[in-house]
């Protein structure tokens, strides 16, 4: 992971010299897991998640976001509201690692230098690459395989708004659509465990953070005007 950290504050300090304006702050919320263990509940953080993230207005209305998040995600039959679920009785962690990149859009004009008010709703959408661990079960419980990386469609939706001098807060609800169906050890990615499969075995992962946003702005007043 450490040269993941490289990259995420060489993109930073790259975007810095630019006559642009930026951010840089905190994420902290909760994440949950929607997949084949579990309850089904799209919006349910039962795990700390956080986070930190740089953002690189480049507009009033639209921005460039890398994150770093890293939370756990956890599913427990008994929380499930399926029958067949609650009677099967599996439970699982999993430990996650994620860097993100993509663009972020306002709906309304957010201009950080405009001595007015501040506040819009957003969308964020990009491309996720996440370190997480192979599970299966066998021998009535989760076991770890290795550790695995793999791409997820980040989704998100949120409100933010200009608090006091340079600091903005936002709160958003981001869904995660993974490229993988073995989060929570149902379908194990290693070959020689088909045997250990369960559950629907053509629908991918889905992990969601739900949470608050801090973030300070700084940098030289820029023309946003076109090149």
């Amino acid at each position: 992971m450490n040269r993941f950290f490289i990259i995420f504050f060489f993109l930073f300090a790259t975007a810095a010299v630019e006559a642009q304006i930026h951010e840089v702050g905190v994420f902290l919320g909760g994440s949950n897991f929607i997949g084949d263990v579990g309850s089904t509940t799209y919006i349910a953080p039962n795990k700390l998640a956080f986070g930190l993230l740089y953002k690189w207005n480049r507009s009033p209305r639209h921005s460039w976001r890398f994150s770093y998040t890293q939370s756990t995600v956890a599913g427990d039959d008994a929380d499930s509201e399926i029958d067949s679920r609650q009677e099967r009785n599996y439970r699982f962690k999993n430990s996650m690692k994620e860097l993100t990149a993509g663009l972020e859009f306002d709906f309304f004009t957010f201009d950080l230098h405009d001595s007015k008010p501040q506040f819009t709703p957003y969308v964020f959408t990009g491309l996720s690459y996440l370190f997480y661990d192979g599970l299966y079960f066998q021998y009535g419980g989760p076991n770890k395989d290795k550790t695995y990386r793999t791409f997820a469609i980040p989704m998100t939706v949120g409100v933010k708004g200009r608090v006091f001098g340079s600091f903005v807060i936002g709160f958003e609800v981001a869904a995660r659509n993974t490229f993988k169906d073995d989060l929570d050890g149902s379908n194990p990615t290693n070959g020689n465990m088909k045997n250990l499969q369960f559950g629907n075995l053509t629908s991918k992962d889905w992990y969601m953070f739900t949470g608050f946003t801090l973030t300070y702005t700084f940098g030289e007043k820029p023309c946003f005007c076109a090149d």
